[in-house]
């Protein structure tokens, strides 16, 4: 089993929204019986909550599920379980490798925007503080698009 761990700050905008069109690609290839997706947060803050309004309005828009997505952090287990470990943005790729350096690793951490190097930017921006949600949507779809193409060639999918 191929699994891929989206990682951002809190786990409600944007690695939720990851999580969920990868999940959904994922789907749509038949592949839910060997690629896993699951997202976390680096922070506490929203441990329990349902993605952002504005992340859901917008799956809902694009008729994406994000059924049962609950904000999680991140734990020292995901580095034994998870194969890809993505973060949103380099600060949370910092965090990470910290958090990683106390566990066991066998992920293979990057971030989200090395996926997509034409963009020219090191991060996702956080649309809880930016309120751009459909460009994040852009970003996410098109990364997601190569993460899995990489996948399917790493693992002979």
């Amino acid at each position: 089993m191929v699994s891929v761990l989206f990682v951002c700050l809190g786990n409600i905008c944007r690695s939720p929204m990851a999580e969920a069109v990868m999940r959904q690609k994922v789907t749509e290839l038949g592949l839910s019986s060997v690629i896993s997706i699951d997202s976390a947060g680096t922070g506490d803050w929203h441990i329990g909550h349902q993605p952002h309004e504005g992340t859901r309005q917008l799956l809902d828009k694009r008729n994406i599920s994000y059924q049962g997505q609950q904000a999680r952090q991140i734990a020292a287990a995901d580095f034994k379980q998870f194969t890809y470990i993505v973060c949103m943005d380099t600060s949370n790729e910092r965090n990470v490798i910290a958090w990683e350096g106390s566990s066991t690793a066998t992920g293979h951490v990057f971030t989200f925007m090395t996926l997509l190097p034409e963009e020219q930017i090191a991060d996702v921006p956080d649309p809880y503080y930016t309120g751009n949600f459909e460009e994040v949507y852009r970003l996410v779809e098109a990364g997601c698009e190569r993460l899995l193409q990489r996948i399917r060639v790493e693992h002979s999918l």
